[in-house]
């Protein structure tokens, strides 16, 4: 595990907390389980889906009734991560403000990265 002892890999805002915790409830879900993928023009775009229950090495994350499951394969990545949801007059969803992420295009969805070792010294304080 990439995590440091007793901290929560990721963050959820007020407003993704609400969000995450009204659709878990209207759809009877056990969670909304993050991940990452190969795709999108800067390499990777992030996976969410809400499930019936938690994957055998999913890290949870609870937070005042919402139930975020990172997939093992991103857990690395997502450190750090506040879950945010955002709500304008042309669009609303979730944002994830990611302190790993090197570049992302101009949509947003899609994202770089920083180099593994790059990660793994700022986790270890280097």
């Amino acid at each position: 595990m990439f995590g440091i002892p007793g901290k929560q890999a990721v963050s959820i805002t007020p407003s993704a907390v609400v969000q995450i915790r009204k659709l878990m409830e209207r759809d009877n879900r056990a969670g909304l389980r993050i991940g990452v993928k190969k795709g999108g023009c800067a390499g990777m775009e992030y996976t969410m889906e809400f499930v019936d229950s938690p994957a055998p090495n999913d890290e949870v994350v609870e937070q005042d009734g919402a139930r975020v499951l990172i997939a093992p394969m991103a857990q690395m990545f997502l450190f750090g991560t506040e879950i945010d949801h955002h709500t304008s007059l042309l669009e609303s969803g979730f944002r994830f403000n990611n302190p790993n992420v090197a570049d992302a295009c101009g949509c947003g969805e899609s994202i770089k990265f920083k180099d593994l070792d790059e990660l793994e010294a700022e986790r270890a304080g280097k």
